[in-house]
């Protein structure tokens, strides 16, 4: 192993026992999106745990969502810049029963454990590593923690979209896969409300000519799951559906919340094409529909600027002996938003483990250090090779 990797390595490893003592604070506040009193204490546990760095921090105070911090480098407007990533909040609202902070031999449990408090202390740890060696303050590094990325990142994506503006790359620091992967590309997705209008009526008065919302929803449902597996890679999953009032009575109102993703637009596409078509046939046949949007996510294309800065970190996992695998993930992050300015970027850049959104969700804690040293050393090699105009071509370049 070279001299560098080495020393971060070691000094990485010498960190574990204070990488899993931050983890196990941040897992044990509560901070659901929703909580924002949860995602303020995490957002001032960062805080306190980046002083001593050379890096200004700036808090973002929010109304509805927690806090929004922002963690730069001294500002030199004639520079490109190096966006990080990481969202504070996680799914879990406060009075879910999935709590605490458990160790059972190389797993850690904890609600965000991976998704993605665990990223956090990644990069918290990294940075420290690189102050220690001198290498952090040549790094223009800016590190925005958001607070509500489970929902779309409703009010900080504006802010992603325009730093990646005037960043050369980026790295979002959500979970790894197990097998090491990195997402180089994401899908896109978009949110709908459809909703049915009935007739209503005493239900045991109403049967010729009966119109319940309920039921013209259910036959539009079932159209909808029936486009799955119709074109590559477009998936349409229909959450959460509600309607009427009372048993006894017809319903006359009914909704669905529908969830599509896709890896191109021309999936996009597909999907809408026949999404009219359906509405139409079945608006002819006499139900009252309608449809909005409930947010849209754009799609993350797996970029060359992309798998240039994917081969830079892959060089950098094989100083270090363990894996790097490029991936095309299904799921959305903020690195759609960062895509979308046309900012090289690569995800995934967090720790190890599996089953994130459910009570069964584990960090492999081994892979803390490992992961830290890697985007350690990533983030100084990227720059270097984008400093000398080795990295990018420039049209690629931000």
């Amino acid at each position: 192993m070279d001299a560098l990797p080495a020393k971060l390595n070691a000094f990485l490893k010498n960190q574990q026992g204070a990488m899993r003592e931050a983890l196990r604070r941040l897992v044990l506040i509560p901070s659901g999106t929703r909580n924002k009193a949860g995602v303020d204490r995490v957002c001032r546990e960062i805080c306190t745990f980046l002083e001593g760095l050379p890096l200004e921090r700036r808090i973002l105070p929010q109304d509805a969502f927690g806090d929004i911090l922002i963690a730069s480098a001294p500002a030199d407007e004639a520079r490109r810049r190096i966006l990080l990533a990481a969202h504070m909040d996680t799914i879990f609202p406060e009075d879910s029963p999935f709590v605490g902070w458990r160790e059972e031999g190389p797993r850690l449990h904890g609600p965000g454990v991976i998704d993605m408090k665990g990223g956090i202390v990644v990069g918290l740890f990294a940075l420290r590593a690189l102050s220690m060696f001198g290498l952090l303050k040549p790094l223009p590094i800016t590190w925005i923690f958001n607070s509500e990325e489970e929902i779309g990142s409703p009010v900080s994506r504006p802010l992603f979209q325009a730093e990646a503006r005037r960043s050369a790359m980026a790295f979002v620091l959500e979970c790894g896969g197990m097998k090491g992967e990195i997402a180089t590309g994401r899908k896109g997705r978009l949110g709908l409300k459809i909703a049915a209008r009935g007739l209503a009526g005493h239900a045991a008065r109403v049967v010729e000519g009966k119109k319940s919302a309920i039921l013209d929803l259910a036959k539009v449902i079932v159209e909808l799951e029936g486009f799955n597996g119709q074109y590559p890679g477009v998936s349409v999953n229909v959450g959460q559906a509600a309607g009427g009032i009372v048993p006894n009575s017809v319903p006359e109102e009914a909704w669905a919340a529908v969830d599509v993703r896709s890896p191109s637009l021309r999936g996009f596409d597909f999907f809408h094409s026949r999404l009219d078509e359906l509405l139409a046939r079945r608006r002819a046949e006499g139900m009252d529909l309608g449809v909005e949007g409930t947010g849209e996510v754009p799609v993350m294309e797996a970029t060359e600027g992309n798998r240039a800065l994917f081969r830079v970190i892959a060089g950098e996992a094989e100083k270090l002996g363990i894996p790097a695998v490029e991936e095309f993930r299904p799921g959305a992050s903020d690195a759609n938003a960062i895509a979308a300015a046309g900012t090289p970027v690569v995800d995934g850049l967090g720790p190890i483990g599996e089953h994130d959104h459910s009570d069964r969700e584990y960090l492999v804690a081994e892979s803390l250090p490992a992961r830290s040293a890697l985007l350690a050393l990533s983030l100084v090699e990227a720059w270097r090779r984008c400093e000398a105009g080795l990295l990018f071509r420039k049209s690629e370049a931000g």
